[in-house]
């Protein structure tokens, strides 16, 4: 499965990367798995993805959950929670 991965704001400083595509092995994945493969590449990445953290994710431009399905071809985005005033 291949994804379209997106960094924003400070995950693409502190990683360094605005995007990338991902070629995920398994055919069934969801948003969590492919944080976990994230993680998995690092302290770095660990630190930037951390589970505790507030992230938001978009998928093919929609806000999705932790749980959302992923399939061939999606653009997954990554970001910070955005506040305003």
């Amino acid at each position: 499965m291949l994804l379209n991965v997106l960094y924003f704001a400070r995950l693409r400083e502190n990683l360094g990367l605005a995007q990338e595509q991902i070629t995920l092995q398994s055919t069934r994945s969801c948003v969590s798995d492919l944080l976990d493969y994230l993680r998995a590449r690092g302290p770095q990445w660990q630190a930037t993805l951390a589970a505790e953290k507030n992230l938001r994710v978009a998928v093919n431009q929609d806000l999705a959950r932790f749980e959302t399905a992923l399939k061939d071809g999606d653009e997954v985005a990554l970001f910070p929670p955005v506040t305003g005033g």
